[in-house]
């Protein structure tokens, strides 16, 4: 490792490669709620951020977790289970004012069609204004749970019903 008077270390998140702060940065510069999706080994969450100097601000968010109360037993990381996360998590940002957001997937690389994108179809479904490329998206059929088990696209339909309805 280099060292002197002139060597820079740098931040903490950066050499663990857990932030691209040109992004992040890019990001907060736009001056709009960042919507952050992210995904872990079972699960999903969504939450509208907002700058502040002090530290970032969750103004609204939604786990995967939360729809197992609604009536949803499959997966939370599927595309249908994360299209109703972010649907359940647009809903709730309309409640609090929140009418427009940038998406923050971090460092996950973009791919057609990724359960990232259906939590953004999932937002925008909600009501929440967000710039995005209709060819990232995906398919309708994917996103009901056809592809998956039978009842999967009946119990997605009662539970985004019961989104709608609650919130």
């Amino acid at each position: 490792m280099a060292t002197g008077p002139r060597y820079k270390v740098p931040f903490r998140r950066r050499r663990e490669g857990r932030t691209d702060y040109r992004r992040r940065a890019a990001l907060v510069k736009s001056g709009k709620h960042r919507a952050v999706v992210r995904r872990s080994n079972k699960h999903m969450t969504v939450q509208f951020v907002t700058y502040d100097s002090v530290g970032d601000r969750i103004v609204a968010s939604a786990v995967s977790t939360e729809l197992e109360k609604l009536g949803w037993t499959s997966s939370g990381r599927c595309a249908p289970g994360a299209y109703l996360t972010g649907y359940l998590a647009g809903k709730r940002a309309l409640k609090k004012g929140i009418g427009e957001a940038v998406l923050d997937i971090g460092l996950r690389k973009p791919i057609r069609g990724c359960t990232m994108f259906a939590a953004l179809k999932g937002v925008i479904d909600a009501g929440v204004k967000m710039p995005h490329d209709d060819e990232m998206l995906p398919s309708e059929d994917r996103i009901k749970g056809k592809h998956m088990k039978d009842g999967t696209e009946g119990m997605f339909v009662d539970v985004r019903g019961k989104i709608g309805g609650a919130e």
